[in-house]
């Protein structure tokens, strides 16, 4: 059956734009002039009799129905490319990209990540770590791991991990500055993360000391860094569970307080809409389901001294 279709040309240098939300970033990205991408642009709304950019000052901004026509193009691209890979690379390894929030990659991906290839030793896996939003990655990926439920147009998603937090420090530190209450913790150095600005001072309000002063703070730009920092007893994390799980059990870490426990949001896995029929991703997807299902409602035994 034939079908009716825009410039392809003009599809793609929209995606772009649109995707980046600027004409300049767009002609960087394609390797073509802001005027030949604004050209382009007018062209298709031309063609499609809508207009799928606002113009103010210089500035561009998606209207409504090009923020609609965005998530169907880029289904479209996404079904293109998975049929050109599968046609091009039929007996070949098929690569799934990753892209996890570092701390969860550290901690709780990688130790996992020898299962699944036992499990699908035709599937090669490339791991990248960001914390930035999905609609704002340089690079395309497969699967992604955020924080959730979220608002991902165009993608499907589905939170497989729960989490919760409670202090964590080194044994060697609890032997020499014990921790039987939460006020103990006014004579420890307690260890703060920027992605995690204010975990500390929900805690200290469950626990009832909402105006806890530590003896001193220490800052961390990345949470993974703040989890080594404790365990090198440097000072008292607010750490994640059961994330830190193997640590609590080879005794890297010790939980001294058992409450309060405070559940914090869990993660998703995200994947293209357009994708979801493709099997590597549907098990890949399913597999980090089956990896967290143990750990669920296991909080009670994951905290307390070991």
């Amino acid at each position: 059956m034939s079908q009716t279709l825009p410039p392809l040309n003009a599809l793609r240098i929209f995606e772009a734009a649109a995707r980046l939300e600027s004409f300049s970033a767009a002609a960087n990205e394609l390797f073509v002039t802001h005027g030949a991408v604004s050209k382009q642009i007018k062209q298709l709304e031309e063609w499609l009799s809508v207009q799928l950019f606002e113009r103010a000052g210089g500035r561009v901004k998606l209207t409504d129905a090009g923020w609609r026509y965005l998530v169907q193009v880029q289904d479209g691209f996404d079904i293109i490319a998975n049929a050109t890979q599968q046609l091009m690379q039929p007996n070949r390894q098929r690569r799934l990209v990753i892209n996890s929030t570092p701390t969860l990659a550290m901690y709780w991906l990688l130790p996992h990540l020898a299962q699944f290839q036992r499990e699908h030793p035709d599937v090669e896996l490339r791991l990248m770590t960001s914390d930035r939003d999905i609609s704002r990655l340089d690079a395309p990926f497969d699967v992604a791991i955020r924080r959730g439920p979220g608002d991902w147009p165009g993608y499907v998603s589905k939170p497989f991990l729960d989490e919760w937090e409670l202090p964590l420090c080194s044994p060697a530190l609890l032997n020499r500055l014990p921790i039987n209450t939460p006020a103990d913790l006014a004579g420890h150095t307690l260890l703060y993360a920027d992605t995690r600005p204010t975990a500390w001072q929900r805690w200290f309000t469950l626990a009832g000391v909402p105006d806890l002063k530590p003896a001193a703070t220490q800052q961390f730009d990345h949470f993974y860094l703040a989890l080594q920092a404790a365990m090198d007893g440097l000072g008292v994390t607010l750490g994640p569970l059961p994330m830190m799980q193997a640590e609590l059990e080879n005794g890297s870490l010790i939980a001294p307080l058992p409450a309060p426990i405070v559940p914090v949001r869990g993660y998703c896995w995200i994947a293209p809409r357009s994708a979801m029929n493709d099997p590597s991703i549907a098990a890949f997807c399913q597999w980090l389901e089956r990896s967290a299902e143990g750990l669920k409602g296991s909080n009670s035994s994951s905290s307390g001294r070991k």
